[in-house]
């Protein structure tokens, strides 16, 4: 199985076309032409999952998180991104990012998948023809009515998270939920418009939550890599059922800081 067969599947799955402008998803680097039988998984290319991907001898390292980004104009040892560009390339392993375009074809409605949300909308709308509309988030009806605090643990338990962070009313009942895996400062004023009661992201600050809150929107706030690591689970059953002959690994990646 050559990568540049890999990279039309993985296309077809989430197409390069509904990848956000600014975003730098694709082949980070390798060649189409190499023989991959090892993938290893992982939201991140961080330092220990570079190595890690070079100890495993994984043929092709794929992450959520784009590698280059920003774009860079030199690859030497002084830069982080260098260094670890270097490494892979060294061992001869490709990396390759899925971000905004399987933010829009893939995490969204897992997301939504998971919360059993029905009567689903797109939740910011990026892309849309005479077919469809598609883009970042979801937002539609909890299964049945429950208060902010269930809602919360309804969270933790289909997200595999340890902790969340609530602005708002703990006892506040609610249903219509809006969800944005990664960053979802900006998508505040989707979901208010959306009239959504709640909405699940991650990377709020204090004062982008209190003021939600303050608006009629309360925030479950889940981290960055809290939610998004579900890119992991998902692609490793996407690629066992289109490659059974391929080993598929999940990197030791973990939660990027620790609470105390």
């Amino acid at each position: 199985m050559t990568l540049g067969e890999i990279i039309e599947e993985l296309e077809q799955l989430s197409p390069p076309s509904f990848a956000e402008k600014w975003d730098n998803s694709g082949l980070m680097c390798g060649r189409k032409k190499k023989e991959v039988k090892s993938i290893l998984l992982s939201v991140d290319a961080t330092d220990e999952v570079v190595e890690e991907a070079v100890l495993s001898e994984a043929d092709l390292l794929l992450t959520h998180h784009p590698l280059i980004f920003p774009s860079i104009s030199h690859i030497t040892e002084d830069d982080i991104t260098g260094r670890r560009l270097l490494k892979l390339i060294g061992a001869d392993v490709a990396c390759y990012a899925m971000h905004t375009n399987f933010d829009v074809m893939g995490m969204a409605d897992e997301a939504a998948d998971r919360l059993g949300l029905s009567d689903r909308e797109v939740l910011q709308v990026t892309f849309e023809d005479s077919i469809s509309k598609e883009g970042i988030g979801r937002v539609g009806m909890l299964p049945q009515e429950m208060s902010v605090s269930d809602c919360a643990e309804l969270v933790k338990e289909v997200f595999l998270l340890e902790h969340v962070n609530v602005f708002g009313d703990l006892s506040r009942m609610i249903r219509k939920v809006a969800v944005s895996p990664g960053s979802g400062k900006d998508m505040i004023k989707d979901a208010l418009q959306a009239g959504a009661e709640v909405l699940i992201t991650g990377d709020i600050g204090h004062h982008a939550g209190i003021d939600a809150a303050a608006a009629g929107l309360t925030i479950i706030d889940g981290g960055h890599y809290g939610i998004e690591k579900l890119f992991v689970k998902y692609m490793k059953d996407f690629l066992r059922s289109r490659f059974p002959e391929l080993e598929v690994h999940s990197a030791s990646q973990k939660e990027p800081y620790i609470v105390l």
